[in-house]
């Protein structure tokens, strides 16, 4: 979005890729190693490629990054804006390539400069309970009315009392993420959502669940169901990093499958859900 505003502002056609047409510029983009490329030919004077799939190093010029986005190429709400308040991240977990890409954590944009007056804001920052800056800007957020989402998740291990109070002064777009990826962190899901009810959040939880060996992902997943329904997991599989050619465990996709449909999960035991026609995913509690 921000390419696309970059060259509307030179005077520039900018469209979506067509195979039957010609073009002096193709911009093409991967977020994941393990995506597929784009194998036909591009007829293009200029192919540039970015994003961490293809360069993990690779970032836009700071005149096209400090942009505001075209929003209009994906029809968004006039209403939305997007954006990081922070980049980075201080922690270092085995399945992120955040700390990598971009250091540990440091301030980015100012909450006035994403959204521009716009009245709602996904932010996608990695880490903002790790940033005294990111904390003045949910101050900030706070002051001005605007309504948010965090959507990679705060991190519940960082929420102390005043931050909680914080959290629950803040007007969420539909609920609070938190990541949930190791067995210690069902404890601090509970107790940093525990503390920002206290001050008054009655909406949901959505917990970002890694899934890695077998019986402690689906004892941490399935922990869920008997807490409560504002508790919401949502399944991702384990990639390794190191390995593009990684091939992914039926079981960790069916355990997706079942824990992210809600209607699915609340209403069946993973052992009687059926992904396929004739199993049962009980099949797997055999190899344990």
């Amino acid at each position: 979005m921000k390419i696309s505003a970059y060259h509307k502002a030179r005077g520039d056609q900018v469209e979506w890729y067509n195979p039957l047409c010609e073009y002096d510029k193709v911009y093409a983009a991967k977020v994941f190693t393990f995506t597929p490329d784009y194998n036909y030919y591009i007829n293009t004077n200029q192919i540039e490629k970015g994003g961490t799939g293809y360069d993990i190093e690779k970032v836009l010029p700071v005149e096209v990054d400090r942009l505001q986005p075209d929003y209009s190429i994906y029809n968004i709400d006039s209403n939305l804006s997007y954006g990081f308040l922070t980049r980075g991240c201080p922690n270092r977990c085995k399945w992120c390539v955040v700390p990598k890409k971009e250091g540990k954590i440091s301030p980015y944009m100012d909450i006035e400069e994403i959204t521009a007056g716009r009245k709602k804001a996904i932010l996608m920052d990695n880490n903002i309970l790790a940033s005294n800056y990111g904390l003045q800007q949910i101050e900030k957020i706070i002051k001005l009315g605007i309504k948010v989402d965090f959507n990679q998740g705060l991190d519940a291990r960082l929420i102390t009392d005043e931050i909680a109070r914080l959290l629950a002064k803040v007007k969420w777009i539909k609920r609070i993420r938190f990541g949930c990826d190791t067995p210690g962190q069902i404890a601090e899901v509970e107790r940093a959502s525990a503390l920002i009810d206290k001050y008054g959040y009655k909406g949901e939880y959505f917990l970002y669940c890694i899934l890695m060996d077998f019986k402690e992902s689906f004892a941490r997943v399935n922990y869920w169901k008997s807490k409560s329904r504002r508790f919401l997991p949502h399944c991702q599989p384990f990639r390794d990093l190191n390995n593009p050619h990684q091939i992914i465990p039926q079981w960790q996709k069916d355990m997706a499958h079942w824990a992210d449909r809600k209607e699915i999960y609340m209403s069946c035991d993973f052992k009687d859900f059926s992904p396929r026609k004739g199993f049962l995913c009980k099949e797997y509690f055999k190899m344990l």
